[in-house]
């Protein structure tokens, strides 16, 4: 579990209280464009200088690595804990920086718990932030989204005083704001793109059932299909739909095994749960000699930077990060305040993002 730090924040030592060396006192008036004398005046809390004008030379102290004296560093409004599964998948890395970003500009300290294998449980975590006096706690893809799993405990967070906001996963047995993607569209978006390339053979691959992402792209799938084939059944219609879907895990590894098994069954189009699995699933078509896209076309679902640069590169549904995650912060902080947003799901629309491991269907 850690606190947030500016990327790239390397203090050299502090400013003396009083007027800092030369050397460093024109080195901060040079970076913020004013005088030196203005400089001192900030440094000292002296009065007479335009806010614009102090933010400068404070934005100054932080771009050179100077520690800020005492009496103008910003107190913290309080803690808040974010709570994710991992960080090898890029997706929750990019949501955790977001709402680092969207929490420290509300001057509140973030504190990151990341359950990684053979560590600390969702639950431990919780408690270990509860016990730091955590202002209020972010769930990004925790247990509320497993149906399996017992929503008591999030009753029983509720009971002692600590607001919480649940990111991707909802479920109606439990009072709270959810943000979540719109999993049925994704999957709609995806089926329609390869419609759109010819494919008529069309597989998913994504994560277990229990899971409420997992099971919401499983149904908006089957209704797609059903859609593009008028309602008939067989393996292009919705009747046919569950035998072209493979539960596995949301990995490379899953997504490699779910793709071997579509391909199995003849199709040239895998639609994908997550990017970790759409890349496994590259590598299964091209183990079996199959060329992407030429051969089989596959989509991923999240969108990472690195996609951009993957081989192929990969053509996804992107999440809306940065609106999900922002709206988080601001629904936690509602619920922190005297006026609690609705207990409701706030939905979010995906997008397609075209790159190059979909193509024209092959010739059947």
């Amino acid at each position: 579990m850690t606190s947030a730090v500016p990327a790239g924040h390397q203090p050299v030592g502090p400013l003396p209280a009083g007027r800092p060396p030369t050397g460093r006192l024109a080195a901060v008036a040079q970076q913020a464009e004013v005088s030196e004398a203005t400089v001192s005046r900030v440094l000292n809390g002296k009065s007479g200088v335009a806010d614009a004008t102090r933010q400068r030379v404070l934005a100054a102290l932080d771009v050179l690595g100077y520690e800020r004296p005492v009496r103008l560093r910003r107190r913290s409004a309080g803690l808040v804990g974010l709570v994710i599964p991992e960080l090898t998948n890029p997706i929750f890395p990019a949501f955790a920086q977001v709402i680092e970003q969207a929490l420290s500009g509300y001057g509140y300290t973030p504190v990151l718990g990341t359950q990684m294998p053979g560590g600390a449980t969702e639950d431990e975590l919780v408690e270990m932030l509860v016990e730091r006096g955590v202002s209020g706690i972010i769930f990004l893809s925790g247990l509320h989204a497993d149906l399996s799993a017992d929503p008591e405990r999030y009753l029983r967070l509720a009971g002692r005083g600590v607001p919480y906001v649940l990111v991707n996963g909802y479920n109606e047995r439990i009072s709270a704001p959810f943000v979540s993607p719109d999993d049925r569209a994704a999957a709609h978006i995806a089926v329609r793109h390869l419609r759109e390339l010819g494919h008529e053979r069309i597989g998913l691959a994504v994560g277990p059932a229990r899971f409420v992402p997992a099971r919401r792209k499983a149904e908006g799938f089957a209704e797609a299909l059903g859609d593009a084939a008028g309602g008939a059944g067989g393996a292009g219609g919705a009747g046919g739909a569950e035998s072209m879907v493979q539960h596995t895990l949301f990995t490379v590894e899953g997504g490699h095994a779910a793709a071997g098994a579509l391909l199995d069954r003849g199709c040239t189009g895998i639609v994908c749960g997550s990017d970790l699995m759409a890349l496994g699933a590259v590598r299964a078509a091209r183990q079996r000699g199959l060329d992407v896209p030429r051969d089989v076309s596959v989509v991923g679902y999240d969108d990472s930077e690195l996609n951009a640069f993957t081989d192929p590169p990969l053509t996804t549904v992107r999440q809306p990060v940065r609106a999900m995650a922002n709206a988080a912060v601001h629904a936690l902080l509602e619920e922190t305040g005297q006026d609690p947003v609705r207990h409701a799901e706030f939905v979010f629309q995906p997008e397609l993002v075209v790159r190059g491991s979909t193509g024209q269907a092959p010739p059947s």
